[in-house]
C-alpha cells in the first residue's frame, strides 16, 4: 500500500519557489499602479513570456504533472502576489483548457502553441462563452454557428461579453449555438485564428477589481474560419447532434468541458488571495500596537486570525483534492470541482473583508493593499460561474439529477 502524503515534490517545490520570487519582486510591487491604469500590463507579461513563466512550453509542463497539483500551485503563488496581473499572465490559459477539453490532439498540437507565442513575440489568447442575455444560463446563447458546406467554412455572428483578453487576444476560443433547439447540447466551440475579419473588440468594461486584468465584450460579424476550426470536428458534432436530438445522453457540453478543468485553478487563485490578506494582517497585528500591547493579544484579533487562517487551509486542501481528481481522471461524482471554486471563492472575499477590519481605517485605504485585495476577491463568487450555479451543480450531483 502506498504512503499517503500531502508534501510537494523537489520539482514543485522550485517551481513555487520560482515563482513566489516572480510574484513578490514583480507582480506585487506593480500592483496598485497598473490597478489604477486599468490597463493591461504589457511589459510584466513580457518579463513573464522572458524568464518562462509565460510560455507553452512552462504550461504544458504544469498540465503534465501527474498530481494536477502544479497548475494551482503556480496560480496561488501569482494571485498571492496580485490577482489582477496573475490573470492578465495566465488569462490565456482558460483558452488553452477549451481546446484541450473539446479538441482533438492534432487541434490542440495547432493552435495551443499560438495562444502564447514566444518571448519575442508575445500573443494572448480568450476565452468565451458569456453573452449579455445568457451569463449563468449558457444554454440561451444568441451566438451563431452556420456551416457553408460549400466552402468547408463556419459563419460566426453574435456578442461575446465579459471577456478576459477579448479583443485584444491573437486567438479567440469561442461558444457559440449550432442548432438552438437543443439548447446547451447544440453548442460547439470554435478557434478563431489571428488576423481573422469580421472579429472585434466591443465594450472594454471598468470593474470593481482585477482591473489590471482587460475584460470586455467581443462582436463577431459574419465571421468566417475554416472547417478544421471547430474543435472535435464535425463529424464528432454531427453524431452528438444526433443523439441529442434523438433524446438520448450526449458528451460533456463545450462550455462545461472547459470550466470543469479550470474550476481548482480558479480557486487556487483565489487561496493566493486570501494567504495574501492572512499573512499580511498577521504582520500588522503582530506590529500594530493599542493600549500598550499588540493588537494580536487581543483575544478578538487572534481569533479572527485563526479563522482567517483555517478557511484558507481548508480552501487550498479542497482545491488539491479537486486538481488531483481532475488529473487521475476520476470523475466529480458530488460536484468537488465547483466545491473547491465556491468555497475558496467565498473564502477569499470574507478573508479580506477581516484583513480591512483588522487594519481599521488604514485598510480601507489604498496606501495599503488590503482594499484592493477585497476588491480582486469579489469576482470569485461571480466569474466561471457563480456561487449560486456552483451549488446547483453541487446539489445536483449529491442528488443524482443530470444536467440536460
Amino acid at each position: 500500500m502506498s504512503e499517503f502524503s500531502l508534501e510537494l515534490n523537489e520539482d514543485q517545490l522550485q517551481i513555487q519557489k520560482w515563482v513566489h520570487e516572480f510574484a513578490e519582486t514583480v507582480a506585487r510591487p506593480a500592483g496598485a499602479e497598473w490597478d489604477e491604469r486599468e490597463e493591461t500590463p504589457w511589459p510584466i507579461i513580457q518579463e513573464a513570456a522572458r524568464n518562462g513563466l509565460y510560455s507553452f512550453d512552462f504550461i504544458a509542463q504544469c498540465f503534465a504533472d501527474p498530481t494536477g497539483q502544479l497548475m494551482c500551485l503556480v496560480n496561488e503563488e501569482l494571485s498571492w502576489g496580485d490577482a489582477g496581473i496573475s490573470l492578465s499572465i495566465f488569462g490565456s490559459t482558460l483558452a488553452v483548457a477549451g481546446i484541450y477539453a473539446n479538441g482533438t490532439p492534432e487541434q490542440s498540437a495547432e493552435w495551443i502553441p499560438q495562444c502564447y507565442g514566444t518571448a519575442d513575440d508575445v500573443k494572448l489568447a480568450a476565452f468565451g462563452v458569456s453573452e449579455a442575455d445568457a451569463g449563468s444560463d449558457v444554454s440561451s446563447l444568441k451566438s451563431r454557428a452556420v456551416y457553408d458546406e460549400a466552402k468547408d467554412e463556419w459563419v460566426l455572428n453574435g456578442t461575446k461579453t465579459w471577456i478576459t483578453n477579448g479583443g485584444i487576444a491573437n486567438t479567440h476560443v469561442l461558444v457559440l449555438s449550432v442548432d438552438h433547439t437543443l439548447g446547451s447540447r447544440g453548442q460547439a466551440s470554435f478557434v478563431v485564428p489571428e488576423g481573422t475579419p469580421g472579429i472585434s473588440q466591443g465594450q472594454k468594461f471598468k470593474k470593481m477589481g482585477i482591473r489590471a486584468s482587460h475584460t470586455a465584450e467581443v462582436v463577431l460579424e459574419d465571421c468566417r474560419v475554416p472547417g478544421r476550426c471547430l474543435l472535435g470536428g464535425k463529424e464528432k458534432l454531427d453524431e452528438r447532434l444526433a443523439r441529442a436530438k434523438e433524446g438520448k445522453r450526449t458528451s460533456t457540453q463545450a462550455a462545461m468541458a472547459t470550466f470543469e478543468a479550470s474550476r481548482p485553478i480558479v480557486g487556487a487563485q483565489a487561496v493566493g488571495i486570501a494567504r495574501a490578506a492572512y499573512e499580511y494582517s498577521l504582520d500588522y497585528a503582530k506590529e500594530r500596537k493599542q493600549f500598550g500591547r499588540a493588537i494580536i493579544e487581543n483575544q478578538s484579533i487572534a481569533f479572527k486570525l485563526a479563522d482567517m487562517k483555517m478557511r484558507t487551509d481548508a480552501a487550498r486542501l479542497l482545491v488539491q483534492r479537486a486538481a488531483w481528481m481532475a488529473s487521475t481522471g476520476k470523475k466529480f461524482e458530488n460536484g468537488e470541482g465547483s466545491m473547491s471554486k465556491v468555497f475558496a471563492g467565498e473564502t477569499a472575499v470574507w478573508v479580506t473583508e477581516q484583513a480591512i477590519q483588522i487594519l481599521g481605517g488604514y485598510g480601507y485605504v489604498r496606501d495599503y493593499p488590503v482594499e484592493r485585495w477585497h476588491r480582486d476577491s469579489k469576482i470569485y463568487t461571480i466569474f466561471e460561474g457563480t456561487s449560486e450555479i456552483q451549488r446547483l451543480v453541487i446539489s445536483r450531483a449529491i442528488s443524482g439529477i443530470h444536467i440536460k
